[in-house]
This record gives structure tokens, C-alpha cells and sequence, in this order.
């Protein structure tokens, strides 16, 4: 193999950590080595690094030959994200990797296939949804505008008026809203298996990235969590409480 063909052909560990479950992949370029899902009812804290281990043993390869980290940055599960991007993070300063950052939500689009307009929708906590909406064609995901946190509700009515428009990811949801019935396009729901080619996906849109150049360090590598922890979001009450006067 030649250097620029080595250069087209990196060697891809993919991480998803956004979704309850989770996936892990390993790619040469285009081509999938190897796909392991997670177990929704384990923390990927207890189970993360068997998971890895078992997809590079299936791919034939050790992390020292990974030539680029891809993770999905969010939106998605607060401590599952947080767990991932400190894997990868640590995983690439030992091996002096680079990292390619991907949109959860885009993540999905990429998985749910080609459509004219797709919208990806993950839950957000307390009934509430993430949902941004993209154009895919021939693989490639373009962001027709961007991620929102909205209620079910809020969500159908931004997007019922469009036309040739699907949902991927957890649209289940969507159905249990008032006005559900507003929905009149084709589908996706969580069970059709996305979620767990999730990480497919993310190896697919991370050597898009790495052939433009687009990749960070370790040290620059943030989460997009879309809208604030409960944590935060605590303490900015407690904090607009205390300047309340007595």
C-alpha cells in the first residue's frame, strides 16, 4: 500500500456513548472491521473498555494501530458522553491520535439512510426531546438547521408542514404528543435498529472529516450537550435565588 493510499485508508476506532446502549466500531477507511453494541442496562462505565477490546480482537487490530479516534460528542446522555469523550481523549494522547468530533444527531441521519429531509430525534430527559433536521445523499449529511432541545410538541409543530420528510432515531415519542396525528411521513422508530449502527455511522462521517482536515486534539475536544445539565441548571436557580431580594 502506498503512503497517499495509506493516507485515504486510515484505520478507524469509533465510539458512541451518546445513547443508553452505546457502539463501538472499527473501519479501514470505508470499509467496517468489526461492530459491537452495548448493553442498555449497564453503565458504559463497567462495560466500555470490553467493548472496545472485543472489537478491535474481532478486526484483527490493537489500538496502538489506530490511526484516528472518532467519538460522538452529543447531544445525547450526560455521563454516557462524558465517559466516552474521557476514553478517547486518553486513548488518543497515548497513541498521539488525532480525533474526529461527530453529531450524535447526525450520527442517526447517516444511519437512517438517504431521504430529502430527516429528522433525528434522541430524548432528552423530563419527556422532552433532541431533534435537529438534515438532507442525506449518497452518505453525505448536511444540516438543514440545528440542534434543538423541544418538547414532542413543539417539535411536531416545527416540522409537520414539510413534505418528504422522515424521522430517525427515538420517534416513538413522538406519537405519545397531542397532535401526533400531525405526522404524515415515514417513520424511523427507535427499534429499527439504528441506535446500534450508530457508531457505523460515526466512522463513516469521522473519514469524511479526516480527508477535509477537520480533526482535533486531544486537549480541544468538547461535548455538545445542547442545553444545560440538571446540574447546571440547578445551580443557576440557586444562584438567581440567592441575589433575590429578602
Amino acid at each position: 500500500m502506498t503512503t497517499n493510499d495509506t493516507k485515504e485508508q486510515p484505520l478507524i476506532l469509533a465510539i458512541e456513548t451518546a445513547t443508553r446502549a452505546g457502539s463501538v466500531a472499527v473501519a479501514r477507511g470505508e470499509q467496517i472491521l468489526s461492530s459491537q453494541s452495548g448493553d442498555a442496562t449497564v453503565s458504559h462505565s463497567s462495560n466500555l473498555i470490553e467493548i472496545i477490546e472485543r472489537a478491535l480482537a474481532e478486526a484483527g487490530a490493537s489500538l496502538s494501530e489506530i490511526d484516528l479516534f472518532a467519538a460522538t460528542v452529543g447531544p445525547g446522555s450526560f455521563t454516557g458522553l462524558r465517559i466516552g469523550l474521557a476514553t478517547v481523549k486518553g486513548f488518543a494522547a497515548v497513541t498521539k491520535r488525532k480525533i474526529a468530533p461527530v453529531s450524535t444527531l447526525a450520527a442517526i441521519a447517516h444511519a437512517a439512510g438517504d431521504s430529502e429531509r430527516t429528522v433525528s430525534v434522541l430524548p432528552a430527559g423530563r419527556g422532552e426531546v433532541f431533534a435537529q433536521m438534515f438532507s442525506v445523499n449518497d452518505g453525505e449529511v448536511i444540516s438543514l438547521d440545528q440542534a434543538m432541545h423541544l418538547t414532542p410538541k413543539q417539535m411536531i409543530e416545527k416540522y409537520a408542514g414539510l413534505a418528504n420528510l422522515k424521522f430517525a432515531g427515538d420517534a416513538n415519542r413522538l406519537f405519545d404528543a397531542p397532535d401526533s396525528s400531525a405526522i404524515k411521513s415515514e417513520t424511523k422508530p427507535a427499534e429499527d435498529g439504528t441506535a446500534k449502527r450508530l457508531a457505523v455511522s460515526a466512522a463513516a462521517l469521522a473519514l469524511k472529516s479526516y480527508r477535509e482536515g477537520n480533526l482535533v486534539t486531544p486537549e480541544s475536544l468538547r461535548a455538545d450537550y445542547v442545553r444545560p445539565s440538571d446540574a447546571e441548571i440547578n445551580e443557576r436557580w440557586q444562584q438567581q435565588k440567592a441575589q433575590e431580594p429578602a
